[in-house]
């Protein structure tokens, strides 16, 4: 398409059926450069694609040749404030952010998680504060 080029490519995705996060991921990986995305996927009806699972799936995946400058470091407190501020709570089971995200209870799991925490965790809890 003419002039493309000149264009910025966004996605603004809702979380309706569970899909806001593949669908941006999609579009990232098909040129989009700008992505509209909010902190624990907070939104109208089910939410909008979490900026966490965005940025963590771009850190923890080499192959995708995208640079984001978010500092994960910050991840984990400011979900805890937009959280606290908007007076949501972080469902348990949320991904990178949720209470349980990092979490094994059955032997199994620990005893994998022990022994090499890449076993179960792709990311390291310490990588997002």
């Amino acid at each position: 398409m003419e002039g493309i080029d000149k264009a910025i490519i966004s996605t603004h995705c809702h979380n309706d059926l569970g899909m806001a996060t593949a669908n941006t991921m999609s579009g990232v990986l098909n040129g989009a450069r700008q992505v509209e995305v909010t902190i624990n996927g907070i939104g109208e009806r089910a939410g909008n694609t979490a900026l966490e699972e965005i940025v963590l799936i771009i850190k923890s995946h080499r192959e995708i040749t995208i640079e984001t400058t978010i500092n994960t470091q910050k991840i984990y407190p400011t979900s805890r404030m937009v959280s606290s501020l908007m007076n949501m709570p972080v469902q348990p089971n949320k991904a990178i952010v949720g209470r349980n995200a990092f979490a094994h209870s059955s032997g199994i799991h620990q005893d994998g998680v022990l022994k090499n925490t890449e076993t179960y965790e792709i990311i390291d809890p310490r990588e997002e504060g």
